[in-house]
């Protein structure tokens, strides 16, 4: 088989977990943090495995997974 018989495949899974006093704030640091994430993705930053997420003063909040893949 050649590659162009194989279709790409990329598996993300997120973790986050954030306290808060309310609903609307938990909503737009989640929204923030994935945006980020989003971006580190478009930029092709991340690698296959875990990674961490961090809020806007760099604490954890959480992981991404990445796994890129060809299936045939």
């Amino acid at each position: 088989m050649h590659e162009e018989d194989f279709t790409s495949r990329l598996k993300c899974d997120t973790e986050l977990d954030f306290p808060g006093s309310n609903t609307a704030t938990l909503n737009k640091w989640a929204a923030d943090a994935l945006r980020k994430v989003a971006d580190r993705i478009e930029k092709d930053e991340l690698y296959d495995g875990f990674h961490p997420v961090m809020d806007n003063v760099g604490k954890p909040i959480g992981t991404v997974y990445v796994d890129y893949s060809l299936e045939d």
